[in-house]
């Protein structure tokens, strides 16, 4: 075990979540069938974990993660831990370009806490395994994204049954947060990433036109979104670097929203009190760089350049092209390489082999050294 004084981002960066390998999705099968048990499916996990760590270091990588190889979700996993929060089923999963989720949720039963959750496990076996140099972090949703699913159509009104006033909800969800940062640090943990998707939503046209439709104040629900954040973050430990990382879907390779940051760039870039975001730029969806102005401070951007969703590798000259356009707004040492998200926000994971991640790391590296000299 290792607690190391390095700070993330770095130059060749990365998001979080890898592809499962077969053993993994083989032990999951069979755990759920009864034929092996819990401690069994721990040991394969925690032999892959070790094995793609290592894996991660080879590559050049100098934050690292356990692939979120013991979850399902990128997101509901940890939501399900929190006290008064349940596995729940929906009637229909989340609508992808050409393919649907799987049909679960989290859902509040009771009121909201933090005690015991099982990631303080998980992270406890992965510092254990990181070397003096190399920093463990730890993903998990940010409060808003846990915010933004109990409150979709088919949790308001159970939330509400338990939450009847809005102000209460939101004190639960600060404190079971800021218990969180807490116990993670007290791990060891010194670099924490949010994931933070519900961003995407609120730069979407199509969320956009229908939430005026409904007359939703937008400008006043991102301040609102941001201001939460704000709260959780406000007295944590100075050592502890926490980044926030947006994409627009991740499932089997395919996307859910599209549009440009700029409807809450001032806002979410000006105000949100992190140390760097992990942006995707992958793609036309994400639109251009101009938003970057409003980056506050001394924060750093992780350019999400390179994509997860498929096999075929950047040309490396139109990347560094990118970077020094992105350094029109935000200097270049302040700008960090990374793909658009992981490779496997669900255990599905996306469409191309594990060779094909690792190059896909490789190629950030390499494009890292050019432009960085690291």
């Amino acid at each position: 075990m290792t607690t190391t004084t390095v700070k993330a981002p770095f130059k060749a960066d990365h998001v979080g979540s890898l592809l499962r390998p077969a053993s993994i999705h083989k032990a999951r099968k069979d755990y759920s069938e009864g034929t092996i048990t819990a401690e069994e499916l721990r040991q394969i996990e925690d032999q892959e974990i070790k094995r793609i760590v290592d894996k991660q270091i080879e590559v050049g990588l100098q934050s690292v993660t356990d692939g979120e190889f013991r979850r399902s979700w990128w997101h509901l996993d940890f939501m399900w831990g929190l006290e008064g929060v349940e596995k729940a089923a929906t009637e229909t999963g989340l609508s992808f370009h050409g393919v649907e989720t799987r049909k679960e949720t989290a859902r509040v039963v009771g009121k909201i806490g933090f005690s015991a959750h099982p990631f303080i496990e998980d992270f406890n076996y992965l510092q254990s395994i990181v070397p003096e140099g190399i920093v463990a972090r730890q993903t998990i949703p940010s409060a808003v994204q846990f915010l933004y699913e109990i409150t979709k159509p088919h949790n308001i009104e159970a939330t509400k049954k338990q939450y009847p006033n809005k102000e209460d909800l939101y004190n639960d969800i600060v404190k079971a947060y800021k218990k969180a940062l807490q116990a993670f640090y007290e791990a060891g943990c010194r670099n924490l990433q949010m994931d933070e998707v519900v961003w995407a939503v609120l730069c979407d046209q199509d969320y956009r036109q229908n939430a005026a439709k409904d007359k939703i104040d937008l400008e006043a629900l991102v301040k609102e979104y941001v201001e939460l954040n704000n709260r959780i973050l406000a007295d944590k430990p100075e050592d502890l670097v926490v980044t926030t990382h947006v994409c627009r879907g991740n499932y089997r390779s395919t996307w859910h929203y599209s549009g440009g940051y700029d409807p809450v760039s001032q806002e979410l870039f000006g105000n949100e009190n992190v140390d760097a975001y992990y942006l995707e730029f992958d793609s036309e969806r994400a639109g251009g760089f101009e938003p970057l102005q409003y980056v506050s401070g001394e924060k750093k951007v992780v350019l999400g350049l390179i994509t997860s969703k498929r096999a075929e590798l950047e040309n490396q000259e139109e990347v560094i092209a990118r970077i020094k356009e992105a350094s029109q707004y935000v200097p270049l040492d302040r700008l960090c390489l990374s793909p658009q998200c992981g490779f496997s926000s669900t255990e599905e994971g996306n469409e191309l082999t594990e060779e094909e991640q690792w190059k896909k790391f490789e190629l950030i590296k390499a494009i890292s050294e050019k432009v960085w000299g690291k």
